[in-house]
C-alpha cells in the first residue's frame, strides 16, 4: 500500500513537470506559452499598431503647439517684471585678510571673468546709443547691441587696480540686474547701496550715481539678442581701519523707478543682502 502511494506522487509529479514543459512549449500544437506562431504575431501586430498611433498623436500635439510659440519671446511670460540684483563676487558672505594675496584671489577671478565680455576692445564693436533713451527695435530682425565698456566702471574695473580693491581693503562689488524680455523701466533707475549700522559707510558707485542707463532696455531675448550685454554697477566700499575684523552688512536697492524693492516674499527682487569682513 505504502508503495502505490509513492508510486502515485511520482507519476502526479512527472504529470506536473510535463504539464509546465507544455506550457512553456507544446511540440504536438507548436504553441509558445499557450499561443501559437499565428497568435503571437496579430497580438504584436496589435500593438505595435496601438502605440504607432499614440505616438503619431503626441508627435502631432507637439508638432501643432510648437506652432503657436514666438521662437524670440514666451507666449506667457508669468514671471515678475521686476528683476532680481545678483552680485559678483557671488557669495553672501565676502570675507578675507587683505595682507594675503591667496586669500581673496578666487574673488578677483570671479571679476575678471564676468568683465571678459565688456572690454573695451570687444565693446567698440557695438553700437553707441542714445543715452537716456530706450533702444526699441521691435522690428529689426537683427538687435543691435550698445557699448557698455569696461573701462567704464574705472577703480572698478580691474584695469588700474587689478585687485578690485581688495588689496587696499576697499572691494568691489558690481552689481548686475537679471534680464527680463521687454523690460521698460520708467523713471531714471539707479543703484543704491547702504550698510546696516549705526554710522553711514562711504561708497564709491561707477557709473556715477549707480545709473542704469535705459538705453540698455529693453532686451529682446537671447535668439534675437545674442550678444547683449547688460549694464553693471560698480560700488567699491571705502573700509576705514576701524571697520576691520567686524562684519558689515550691505543691502542694495535699485531705485528711482516703478521696478519693486520690497516685497517680503522675494528678499532678491529688486535688492540684494550681502555680508563682508576684512581682516589684516
Amino acid at each position: 500500500m505504502k508503495e502505490a502511494n509513492e508510486a502515485k506522487r511520482e507519476q502526479k509529479k512527472e504529470e506536473k513537470q510535463d504539464s509546465w514543459k507544455d506550457f512553456i512549449y507544446n511540440p504536438r500544437t507548436g504553441e509558445f506559452l499557450g499561443r501559437t506562431a499565428g497568435s503571437w504575431g496579430l497580438i504584436l501586430l496589435f500593438y505595435l499598431i496601438f502605440y504607432g498611433f499614440l505616438g503619431g498623436m503626441f508627435s502631432l500635439t507637439m508638432w501643432v503647439m510648437l506652432q503657436t510659440l514666438d521662437e524670440n519671446v514666451p507666449r506667457h511670460q508669468d514671471r515678475v517684471a521686476s528683476p532680481g540684483l545678483v552680485i559678483r563676487p557671488h557669495a553672501v558672505e565676502i570675507t578675507f585678510n587683505r595682507s594675503d594675496p591667496e586669500n581673496y584671489k578666487h574673488y578677483i577671478r570671479q571679476l575678471h571673468d564676468l568683465l571678459q565680455s565688456y572690454n573695451d576692445s570687444i565693446q567698440e564693436r557695438n553700437d553707441l546709443c542714445m543715452v537716456g533713451e530706450y533702444t526699441t527695435q521691435d522690428n529689426e530682425p537683427v538687435k543691435k547691441v550698445c557699448q557698455f565698456k569696461r573701462s567704464t566702471l574705472r577703480q572698478c574695473s580691474g584695469l588700474p587696480d587689478p585687485s578690485f580693491g581688495f588689496k587696499e581693503g576697499k572691494p568691489c562689488i558690481i552689481i548686475k540686474m537679471n534680464r527680463v524680455i521687454g523690460l521698460k523701466p520708467e523713471g531714471d533707475p539707479y543703484i543704491n547701496c547702504t550698510a546696516k549700522r549705526a554710522t553711514s559707510l562711504q561708497m564709491l558707485y561707477f557709473p556715477s550715481e549707480g545709473r542704469l542707463d535705459k538705453m540698455f532696455f529693453p532686451y529682446y531675448g537671447k535668439k534675437s539678442h545674442p550678444d547683449y550685454v547688460q549694464p553693471l554697477v560698480a560700488v567699491k566700499l571705502l573700509f576705514t581701519k576701524e571697520d576691520y575684523n567686524i562684519e558689515q552688512m550691505v543691502e542694495c536697492k535699485v531705485e528711482g523707478s516703478n521696478l519693486r524693492n520690497d516685497d517680503e516674499r522675494d528678499k532678491f527682487l529688486g535688492r540684494v543682502t550681502f555680508r563682508v569682513k576684512v581682516s589684516e
